[in-house]
C-alpha cells in the first residue's frame, strides 16, 4: 500500500507506477533509512508519541531488518514497495504491527530523502578519500622508484625541456590532493542534518533537533526547512568534485597511453591492465587507461543533467528532484572504480630508462640551457633567444644535436660561446639548474617526495 492513497479513489497506473517508484535505485539508501528511523523514534520519545519501551521495540525490530539489508541489500528490489521509505515502513509493520505505524509523525518523506542521501555522501566520501590518498601513495612509490628517469617533457605535445618520470608521477599528486581537499570542503558544508524539517515548513513537535543532528553523527541541524528539504548543493557538488577528478585522471591515463605507445615506448604496462586483440596476435592495449578515460564522459554527464534537473525547479521539494540520485550513484561508483583501477596499473608498470633518457636527448630540449649561458655572458634573452633559435635551425640541417656542433659552429651565432658551453648543455645540468621549489632538479624531486610521504603517512 501506497504511503499516500488514502487521497485516491483509484489505483495509480501500471506505467505510471513503473516511472514514479525508484526502489530499484533507493534501495541503496536501506541503512541510511534504517539509521535515520532509530534516531526519529529516540526524538519522538521526548515529545512524547513514544513511551520508551516502545521505541525499544522499534529500535530492536529495526536493528534486526539492518543486518538483513547489510547481509543482502539487493534483496530489496524484489519487492513491489513505492521507494526505499516505503519498504522500510512495511517491514517495520511486518514484524511490529500497528506500532510500526507511529514512527512517521511529524516526519515527512523529503526530510527523510534529504537526510538520507547526505547520510550515504557522507560514507562515500571517507571511501573516496581514501581511494584518492592510496593512488596518491602509489605515485609516491613510483616516483621514488623513478628519480634517475629522465624523460622528456612536453608542450603542445613537441619535446619541450627535460624532466623525471618521478617529476611526472608528483604532478598528479598535486592534482588528486586538491580532489582530496575539494572533497573535505564539500563535507563541511553537507555535514548538516535536515530531518525534523518535514515537508517544507518544519515539525510541528518541538523536537531538539541539534540533538537528533547529534544522534545522526552531523555536525548541526539546518538553519532553514525550506532550503533543507530542496537543498541538492551537496549533489552538485560531488558531482563536480568527481568530473574534476575524472579529469585529472583521464589526463594521467592520456599520458600512459601515449608513454606507453610503440611511438613513445617510455613504459610497460603490466598484463594484469592490458588486452588483447582478437585478430592481431601481436596486440597489448592499454584497454583500462582507455576505459578510465572514456568513463570520464559519464561522469561530466551526470553533472551537467544534474544542473539541467535543478535549474528552474521552484521551492521546495518537487518530484524531479528523484533524478537526483541514479546519476550521483553511478558518477561516485564510477569515479571510485577508476581512483582504484589507476593504482593497479601503476602497480607493476614498468619505466623503460634508456628509451626515456634517448627521447629527452632528441627535440633540443637544451636549448633554453643555451639562452640561459648566453644571457650569463651579457647576452641580453631576446637576442639570445634568437641566437639559440638560428643554432636550432643548424643543427637541424645537419641532423645534429645541438651539443654535438663544434665550438666553431657555434661560435658562428655568438662570439661568446665558449669551450664551457658543453657541460651546460648535459640533461644532468638542464635538471640540476631547475632548483627553485617546485623545479625538477633531483634534490627538489627528492624533497616533494618526502614532504608527499609524511602527508599521506
Amino acid at each position: 500500500m501506497a504511503l499516500w492513497g488514502g487521497r485516491f479513489s483509484q489505483a495509480a497506473d501500471l506505467r505510471f507506477k513503473q516511472l514514479n517508484d525508484s526502489l530499484r535505485f533507493d534501495y541503496r539508501l536501506a541503512e541510511q533509512d534504517i539509521i535515520g528511523s532509530i534516531a526519529w523514534s529516540k526524538a519522538l520519545v521526548t515529545v512524547n508519541v513514544l513511551s520508551v519501551a516502545e521505541q525499544q521495540q522499534l529500535e530492536q525490530a529495526l536493528d534486526l531488518l539492518l543486518q538483513q539489508v547489510q547481509a543482502d541489500p539487493a534483496a530489496i528490489v524484489n519487492s513491489d514497495a513505492e521507494d526505499i521509505h516505503s519498504w522500510v515502513e512495511q517491514q517495520l509493520i511486518a514484524q511490529v504491527g500497528d506500532l510500526g505505524k507511529k514512527l512517521h509523525t511529524g516526519r515527512s518523506r523529503n526530510d527523510q530523502v534529504a537526510t538520507d542521501l547526505k547520510l550515504w555522501c557522507k560514507a562515500q566520501i571517507t571511501l573516496l578519500q581514501q581511494a584518492l590518498r592510496q593512488l596518491q601513495q602509489m605515485l609516491v612509490e613510483t616516483a621514488e622508484a623513478n628519480q634517475d628517469a629522465v624523460m622528456p617533457g612536453y608542450t603542445h605535445l613537441q619535446r619541450a625541456q627535460p624532466v623525471t618520470f618521478a617529476h611526472w608521477c608528483l604532478a598528479y599528486v598535486e592534482m588528486l590532493a586538491r580532489d582530496e581537499t575539494r572533497l573535505q570542503d564539500t563535507l563541511t558544508r553537507l555535514d548538516v542534518s535536515p530531518l525534523g524539517c518535514g515537508a517544507l515548513a518544519g515539525t510541528a513537535y518541538p523536537i531538539d533537533r541539534e540533538q537528533l543532528a547529534e544522534w545522526l553523527g552531523f555536525a548541526a541541524a539546518t538553519r532553514n526547512s525550506l532550503d533543507s528539504v530542496s537543498d541538492r548543493d551537496h549533489v552538485l557538488e560531488l558531482l563536480s568534485n568527481a568530473a574534476i577528478s575524472m579529469i585529472h585522471l583521464s589526463r594521467f591515463a592520456e599520458d600512459l597511453i601515449f608513454f606507453n605507445s610503440g611511438e613513445a615506448a617510455f613504459v610497460e604496462l603490466s598484463d594484469r591492465v592490458t588486452s588483447g586483440s582478437s585478430l592481431m596476435p601481436q596486440k597489448k592495449n592499454p584497454d583500462a587507461l582507455e576505459l578510465i578515460r572514456g568513463k570520464s564522459g559519464r561522469v561530466q554527464g551526470a553533472l551537467t543533467g544534474m544542473m539541467m534537473t535543478l535549474k528552474g525547479l521552484p521551492l521546495a521539494y518537487n518530484k524531479d528532484m528523484q533524478e537526483d540520485k541514479e546519476g550521483l550513484f553511478d558518477a561516485l561508483d564510477t569515479w571510485l572504480d577508476c581512483l582504484q583501477m589507476a593504482a593497479l596499473v601503476l602497480d607493476g608498470l614498468q619505466v623503460k630508462r634508456a628509451r626515456c633518457q634517448e627521447a629527452a636527448q632528441q627535440g633540443y630540449a637544451n636549448a633554453t640551457e643555451l639562452a640561459d649561458y648566453l644571457v650569463a655572458k651579457g647576452v641580453p634573452f631576446r637576442e639570445a633567444h634568437h641566437i639559440v633559435g638560428a643554432a636550432v635551425v643548424e643543427a637541424i640541417a645537419q641532423g645534429k644535436a645541438l651539443e654535438q656542433l663544434t665550438l666553431a659552429e657555434l661560435q658562428k651565432f655568438s662570439p661568446v660561446i665558449a669551450q664551457d658551453v658543453y657541460p651546460s648543455l648535459s640533461l644532468q645540468s638542464c635538471l640540476e639548474k631547475r632548483a627553485a621549489k617546485g623545479g625538477v632538479a633531483p634534490e627538489q624531486v627528492a624533497a616533494a617526495i618526502e614532504q608527499a610521504k609524511q602527508r599521506l603517512c
